[in-house]
């Protein structure tokens, strides 16, 4: 059973010791974690990376104690005057662009895909920060070539420096330090206030949680309904008597529509469905591309069958008991092929000996769409 076996990177702790011991509690240090990450993610990769307008990248520096931030795309020129020092280069969803790196991401299947956001890399030379912080999701480490030492403070520490380009805190006492060298990686739970300085030029392979406020989920909620609500009949007030004071909202108006409003309602089926929207919804900057020379209906379905299929990097699925879900749609399958879909999210591919005849429809719009591609191996980098 997976949550009872040992998971090397998790310095051979079950997934169910990490997450009864650590998880969303104390910090987890550990040596040797990954020593082989494949080709690196480096200081050449991620400028590139960051000049692309479909990537969502920023500069921080740090120059006479002051912070300065630039969101990408970054210009070549820019990337070429930058100093030797203080500075780091981040950038967001490189598993979305790298397959080896959306490997290494998916490596962490213990935890629910649905809280898993996006593994960023972030370079820096000696000295490269972005001070003293807190995050409010939960937050692998993972040092990639050089060294960075990270203090570790108190969870109580929230309080920002007033006018700052970025979240960083006002002060900072370091209760801990651990000096991380490649292939380490350090767990933080959120809040836990910590500081990162690079002593070498490396990377921090970042993997972090998603963690929505109640009000952005209660906004996005309410977003849901008012494309699933219909309620019948309209206002009106056919014994409306004469009024002297015209600019006044009547009682008898706040009463209709108070109860007119009491007539939406929601049940868990409807917190289900908007979930598996909202959580499988890419980013506003996340676009998809279909085949450059698709493959109608009856050569695809020769072609699943005998190749298989194989998410994009950018996409997402995920399913309730009742319904499957990719990149924010619900996808119309049949209750007989459930747990082939499951089969398909849990995986990130399906073998052609798994794909039904009753997938293929809903296969051939994914497929389409640039939602998934044929095959069971990897893409090359884009």
């Amino acid at each position: 059973m997976k949550m009872k076996t040992p998971i090397s990177f998790l310095g051979g702790l079950t997934a169910e010791q990490f997450l009864s011991e650590y998880w969303q509690k104390k910090p987890l240090l550990v040596r040797g974690a990954f020593p082989d990450v494949g080709p690196h993610a480096d200081l050449a990769v991620l400028s590139a990376l960051a000049q692309r307008d479909d990537v969502e990248s920023r500069l921080i520096e740090s120059r006479a104690g002051r912070w300065f931030v630039e969101s990408g795309p970054l210009r070549p020129s820019r990337l070429a005057r930058l100093p030797e020092s203080d500075w780091t280069l981040l950038v967001q969803n490189v598993n979305h662009h790298l397959p080896h790196i959306a490997d290494l991401l998916w490596q962490f299947d213990f935890l629910p895909y649905a809280r898993i956001d996006d593994l960023m890399i972030s370079y820096a030379p000696p000295g490269g920060t972005v001070g003293p912080h807190f995050d409010s999701y939960d937050v692998f480490l993972l040092q990639v070539g050089g060294r960075k030492r990270w203090q570790i403070g108190s969870p109580d520490n929230q309080r920002l420096q007033e006018g700052a380009p970025i979240k960083v805190l006002d002060s900072f006492t370091a209760l801990d330090t651990w000096e991380l060298a490649h292939g380490d990686m350090l767990y933080l739970p959120p809040k836990l206030s910590h500081y990162g300085v690079a002593l070498d030029a490396g990377m921090t392979y970042s993997v972090g949680f998603r963690a929505p406020t109640v009000q952005e989920m209660a906004t996005q909620f309410l977003v849901h309904l008012q494309d699933s609500i219909c309620l019948d009949g309209m206002y009106a007030d056919p014994g409306l008597r004469p009024v002297d004071a015209p600019a006044r909202i009547g009682d008898d108006m706040v009463e209709q529509v108070a109860a007119m409003l009491e007539r939406i309602h929601w049940d868990r089926d409807t917190v289900a469905d908007f979930l598996g929207r909202y959580l499988s919804e890419p980013k506003p900057h996340v676009f998809y591309e279909g085949p450059d020379a698709a493959l109608d209906f009856d050569a695809f379905a020769d072609a699943v069958v005998e190749q298989g299929v194989r998410l994009d990097l950018k996409s997402q699925i995920l399913f309730t008991d009742d319904a499957v879900y990719a990149n924010g749609e619900r996808l119309e399958t049949g209750a007989e092929d459930a747990a082939r879909w499951q089969q398909f999210g849990n995986a990130r591919h399906l073998a052609g000996a798994a794909v039904s005849d009753g997938m293929l429809d809903a296969l051939y719009e994914g497929y389409e769409a640039g939602y998934w591609q044929l095959g069971e191996s990897r893409p090359a980098a884009d």
